[in-house]
């Protein structure tokens, strides 16, 4: 990261920004990974969010293409993590859809990254960088908004 206090040039902080975000999701999508692959939790936490869907449109919105996500979906369906069933509007199509084991590997994917981050945060951070951080949070919520 280049920016400083000195240099905050806008440009610079929205890529060193969108640098340190990537960099942060990552390393918490690998304190949740446990016995399924981060393309596998990326695929259940959509699901989490979404409700059923198509693996076409699980594909598009993980980006990735069909057949990856059909092989996803599969080894989700193995691990009984989601179920796959006929979409009643059109027979060619399968519905996914999580299990009970499936919300409740995403409840622990959220519960462990948490765990990580609180962790991580009261191990490396002074109690003048947690409040900064704090503020920052505040920030990014305005934009947001």
């Amino acid at each position: 990261m280049t920016t400083t206090n000195d240099d905050a040039a806008p440009q610079q902080v929205a890529v060193d920004l969108r640098t340190v975000l990537a960099r942060l999701l990552r390393k918490l999508r690998e304190a949740t990974a446990e016995a399924i692959t981060p393309s596998q939790a990326s695929a259940l936490s959509r699901l989490s969010k979404g409700g059923v869907s198509t693996v076409s449109a699980l594909a598009m919105a993980e980006r990735v293409r069909p057949q990856s996500m059909a092989a996803i979906v599969e080894a989700l369906e193995g691990l009984g993590l989601v179920t796959r069933s006929q979409d009643p509007n059109d027979g060619r199509r399968q519905i996914v859809d999580l299990t009970e084991a499936g919300w409740a590997q995403v409840a622990g994917q959220k519960e462990a990254g948490l765990a990580w981050l609180e962790g991580t945060l009261a191990e490396q951070l002074s109690p003048d960088e947690l409040r900064t951080l704090s503020a920052a949070t505040g920030i990014l919520e305005r934009i947001l908004d």
